[in-house]
């Protein structure tokens, strides 16, 4: 079994909860509220957009939608759990975006929408994995984006980075 494994309830989906204990994100910036779907080469997770996020307060005054790049996060946040499906000693690593290499926007996002991350790995080789995700609300496509992200070290990723 899997680490990862561990933390899928019964039907197979993992709670915002338990992705916290997964990728290094917590509260204020994780964009999934939870995983629906998770096997080697498919991730689906769903993202509830609520009116009192913060960011609403300022992008679009009176106007409020979600920002393009915070979809293309919450796309993110769900790759980074795919790919960690796929590594040994997942713990071990950070996963870390490298390249957006496209993304399209369809349609906005407003409060009160429900938004469904759906990430495929398309090719994963040592140090780097190519995903190509798709979002969509009211299974209507909202956004399009292929991305490429490192997988590193992380202990000595983040003592290169720590100021000493």
């Amino acid at each position: 079994m899997d680490l990862i494994d561990q933390f899928k309830d019964p039907n197979g989906e993992i709670s915002r909860e338990n992705i916290k204990q997964i990728i290094p994100y917590d509260d204020d910036f994780l964009f999934i509220d939870r995983v629906l779907k998770l096997d080697k080469k498919n991730i689906v997770a769903v993202k509830e957009v609520k009116a009192d996020e913060p960011y609403f307060k300022g992008h679009f005054k009176g106007f409020p939608i979600m920002p393009g790049a915070l979809i293309v996060e919450g796309l993110g946040q769900a790759a980074t759990l795919l790919v960690r499906y796929n590594i040994h000693n997942h713990e071990e690593k950070d996963i870390l975006a490298y390249k957006i290499r496209g993304a399209k926007f369809f349609r906005p996002t407003f409060p009160g929408q429900t938004l469904r991350f759906e990430a495929r790995l398309f090719f994963m080789f040592k140090k780097i994995a190519f995903v190509n995700g798709s979002v969509f609300r009211n299974d209507k496509l909202t956004a399009k984006v292929n991305m490429v992200l490192a997988i590193v070290d992380k202990k000595s990723f983040r003592e290169k980075y720590t100021k000493k």
